[in-house]
């Protein structure tokens, strides 16, 4: 994959992303992290707006929106990492909840991935904790005056 070529977010429900979706989660989380099966089915992705990003046409990262504004699932494939595609990702859900009226988005953040959502300008709080044996800090990013 090249820089040259354009990372495209579809945006849709679960019924409708759901199929690529949960197939880029299964290799990040399940095959790459470790995380066990239970722990990634939450049995929440139907309540969710879901993000899938296209890179030249194939889906390569996705993200979910649930209802309480929290931004959680957040995954590349590794082809496709320092391709901007999760800053796009990123970008079309806090769209999303900015379009719902939400005052501000929350994440669960793995800790190597801190220096990320802190270039979109989330701030970490709360001490650091285990989720599915990997370390999260809280972050947050307020959508008021932006």
């Amino acid at each position: 994959m090249t820089q040259r070529e354009v990372v495209k977010v579809r945006e849709g429900s679960w019924e409708t992303l759901g199929p690529e979706a949960s197939e880029i989660r299964r290799v990040v989380f399940i095959e790459e992290q470790g995380v066990s099966r239970q722990e990634e089915w939450d049995g929440r992705d139907e309540e969710c707006r879901h993000f899938l990003a296209l890179w030249n046409d194939l889906p390569v990262g996705t993200a979910r929106l649930l209802p309480d504004a929290h931004i959680g699932r957040v995954a590349v494939l590794a082809n496709a990492r320092g391709l901007g595609v999760g800053v796009a990702l990123m970008r079309a859900a806090i769209e999303a909840a900015r379009r719902q009226g939400q005052p501000a988005v929350e994440l669960a953040a793995q800790t190597h991935a801190l220096a990320f959502y802190t270039r979109l300008g989330f701030e970490a709080h709360g001490p650091e904790f285990l989720d599915a044996g990997i370390p999260h800090r809280n972050m947050r990013l307020s959508l008021q005056d932006r």
